[in-house]
């Protein structure tokens, strides 16, 4: 078991750096350091709000279970880098390119890609066309976690999953 999940662990390491070793491009550099903010707490806060203050039903309902989203998945993120301290990539793999001060939290599981996988996931089962823009962007926003030297594949997908989940289950007690 143990030699699996160092398999598994080399793996991501190896595609880890495949992302990573791109950060010297000055175009895709910039990019990741904009739309990483998509996932941020001012972004997706904002967001949920001035959609629940500035629209109207049925849009405001689903703003309401986006916003319950966003606050009951960080439970659990919040849980979960506790019960697993799991270091930062820049701090355990050498060569990492990583920005000027770091995050210095535990990394598992991304609380970006958490956040906007959660505020995402009741729009595009409410309207499922917008998958179309909205997962491509809350994509990038993962992919930008490990582009940025702050977290493993697993930490993302572990986020992905979870807010996707959370915002799932939001959007099914509102709307079932």
């Amino acid at each position: 078991m143990s030699k699996l999940i160092g398999n598994i662990y080399d793996f991501e390491c190896k595609l880890f750096k495949f992302v990573n070793r791109h950060f010297e491009k000055k175009l895709l550099n910039h990019y990741f350091r904009m739309i990483t903010h998509i996932g941020g707490a001012a972004f997706t806060i904002s967001l949920c709000l001035f959609l629940i203050f500035l629209t109207k039903e049925p849009i405001k309902i689903v703003a309401i279970s986006s916003g319950a989203a966003l606050l009951f998945s960080h439970i659990p993120v919040a849980i979960m880098k506790r019960i697993y301290p799991r270091k930062r990539p820049y701090i355990v793999l050498h060569e990492t390119k990583v920005l000027q001060n770091p995050l210095t939290d535990h990394s598992f599981p991304s609380g970006h890609t958490t956040a906007i996988f959660s505020v995402i996931t009741p729009f595009i089962l409410f309207i499922p066309k917008l998958a179309i823009l909205l997962f491509p962007i809350a994509f990038n926003v993962a992919i930008s976690r490990i582009y940025l030297g702050l977290h493993y594949p697993s930490d993302v997908l572990a986020g992905m999953f979870l807010g996707s989940f959370v915002g799932a289950i939001c959007y099914s007690s509102i709307f079932l």
